[in-house]
């Protein structure tokens, strides 16, 4: 599976990475699925509503602040959904931020990660969006690397 971004939609997700830092910015990728791989037609931005609630749900460290994690509140993801099937898409995956850390998941973000979505994960260093890497989760909910074609502009 590869996932086709195009490049407009890559910069929206690195402006919202660079206005949130040095928190961990969020949102949902709305596109397509055909054959063996996911195309991104929008970014569909929502708020990291991390708090002491989603550690404790987690059982995470409820220490952690929005600067190393990210939580979409299940409203935010209705909302997602009911806007991506309003333009005849889905979610085909999830994006956010890394601040001042590498674009790799987290032990936490393999925990809240659902296999049939793919995972974006912009790198942003003192403020800087960098290094942008996509992940999805094997059969071992263990996460692979995946493909990444950047597209000249979106496609509806």
């Amino acid at each position: 599976m590869s996932l086709t971004l195009p490049a407009d939609r890559l910069q929206a997700i690195h402006a919202h990475a660079e206005r949130t830092y040095p928190e961990e910015c969020c949102g949902l990728l709305l596109g397509t699925i055909a054959a063996d791989k996911r195309v991104v037609h929008d970014v569909y931005e929502v708020l990291n509503a991390w708090d002491t609630d989603a550690a404790h749900q987690l059982n995470d460290n409820a220490a952690f602040t929005k600067t190393r994690r990210y939580w979409i509140a299940p409203e935010d993801m209705l909302a997602g959904m009911r806007e991506a099937r309003r333009r005849n898409l889905e979610i085909i995956g999830i994006y956010h931020s890394h601040p001042d850390y590498p674009a790799v998941p987290s032990e936490c973000d393999r925990a809240i990660a659902w296999s049939q979505y793919s995972y974006l994960i912009v790198s942003v260093e003192q403020g800087i969006a960098k290094d942008v890497r996509s992940w999805t989760l094997n059969e071992q909910h263990l996460f692979e690397s995946e493909a990444i074609q950047i597209a000249e502009t979106a496609r509806m």
